[in-house]
């Protein structure tokens, strides 16, 4: 019923969405065009290119420069003549009528759940020759047993549960070092395992072989307690260094140029997620409920969420994944990510200082200072850094404040915006 009632409203928009995408066509044409002519050489080569013919690299390079030449329709409307401006709204006001006229689609609740049949679980499996579920060889029954190892096998409380155990199992050699791994890399970048999801024999060795054993013992006797494995790396002397490692840096780097041996911290990026959560945080305006559905960025219907829940996705046909995420190398989920690359490109910086997002919640973040502070510039200044970088100002940084702001709260929102976009704010060092 809800298929049919929306194939019938995009049926009666179609003739009118045509009519006004033939319209504004020419002018997103020009504005793009100018945008491609601003990009450097390299870069505009590389995005006249046809994609079809574009290597990895380029491709690559294709997406991260995809939100600058993405067109908005409130800048078409900017440089639109009056008449076709007009045009343009009649078109909309269409419709909008025609979209009243028909009934919303019924929403369609979504649940996934998972029940297990114990009937089906009893029931035997055979071997699929012909690859023929209603084919079976009946005379080769398989039964339940381990992976790449021998044993008899209970599978009296189920054949999950049993292989969950298995999996957990304190003389399994993998489960606990693959999991405290992934915590490691989780806080310092990498693992102390590079290849994260390749522990086989053909895998080069962990530099710090001991520490990772260490490390999975410690999370086998606690139970395997995320909460204490978190808390003991972020505890440690390894975890608490700086990224600069003061005087000794360049003596250091030339002994270990790749920070193997962790004599400082080494310098990550925030994820994107959490920087969507770090700015929203400060301006005061985040919802942190659990559960619930996705949200797209700029959507003024939605509250201000958690990163965790922004849609994502891949289709061929239109842009799932928000522009922020990409610009801050989130994957699209066609396949398996378990270390996420970092890089550093004009979007992310453009993000920060342009968008829609950024902008009102400095407004909101000046807003809160301001009452925080009582009034008081001086400590509107120091609540604003602490919120922000999570340390006081520096009496230079404080003068240098004070002197920008000239008594007047009003430039508040800009000191905001100025501590929103200081690298300090979206890297751990």
């Amino acid at each position: 019923e809800a298929g049919k009632v929306l194939a019938e409203l995009q049926k009666a928009r179609a003739p009118l969405e045509k009519e006004l995408e033939a319209l504004l066509a020419p002018f997103r044409q020009r504005l793009y065009d100018e945008r491609v002519e601003m990009l450097p050489p390299d870069v505009r080569a590389v995005i006249l290119k046809p994609e079809k013919i574009r290597s990895l690299e380029e491709q690559k390079i294709a997406d991260d420069y995809f939100p600058i030449l993405r067109i908005d329709s409130g800048k078409i409307n900017e440089i639109l003549p009056e008449e076709v401006r007009a045009q343009s709204q009649a078109l909309k006001k269409r419709l909008d009528e025609v979209s009243k006229k028909h009934p919303t689609p019924p929403s369609i609740p979504v649940f996934h759940t998972l029940e297990k049949d114990p009937i089906r679980e009893g029931e035997p499996s055979y071997i699929l020759t012909s690859a023929d579920p209603n084919r079976p060889e009946l005379n080769r029954a398989v039964k339940p047993g381990w992976p790449f190892a021998d044993g008899p096998m209970d599978i009296r409380e189920g054949r999950i549960e049993a292989f969950a155990d298995w999996l957990t199992a304190s003389k399994n050699p993998l489960f606990a070092r693959v999991a405290v791994n992934r915590l490691w890399q989780w806080h310092f970048g990498s693992g102390l395992h590079k290849q994260p999801s390749d522990f086989g024999t053909q895998s080069p060795l962990p530099l710090h072989r001991d520490l990772l054993d260490w490390l999975a013992s410690e999370f086998i006797s606690s139970g395997y307690s995320m909460k204490y494995m978190h808390r003991l790396m972020v505890t440690s002397k390894a975890y608490q260094m700086a990224s600069d490692a003061g005087p000794e840096f360049t003596q250091s780097r030339a002994i270990d140029p790749n920070n193997d041996h962790y004599w400082r911290f080494p310098l990550n990026r925030l994820e994107a997620e959490v920087i969507w959560d770090a700015i929203h945080l400060a301006a005061d305006n985040l919802d942190l409920s659990i559960g619930g559905p996705s949200f797209t960025p700029g959507d003024a219907s939605t509250p201000q969420r958690r990163g965790v829940y922004i849609t994502r996705g891949y289709s061929p046909s239109r842009n799932v994944t928000p522009d922020f995420l990409q610009a801050f190398d989130v994957d699209d989920g066609r396949e398996p990510c378990p270390v996420r690359t970092q890089t550093v490109t004009a979007p992310q910086s453009l993000f920060l200082m342009n968008s829609p997002e950024v902008e009102q919640a400095s407004s909101q973040f000046a807003d809160r200072l301001r009452k925080l502070a009582e009034d008081d510039l001086g400590n509107a200044v120091v609540l604003a850094y602490r919120l922000t970088l999570a340390r006081p100002p520096t009496d230079s940084e404080t003068r240098v404040a004070m002197e920008y702001l000239e008594g007047d709260f009003e430039r508040l929102q800009h000191l905001a915006w100025l501590l929103f976009n200081l690298d300090e704010f979206i890297y751990v060092r």
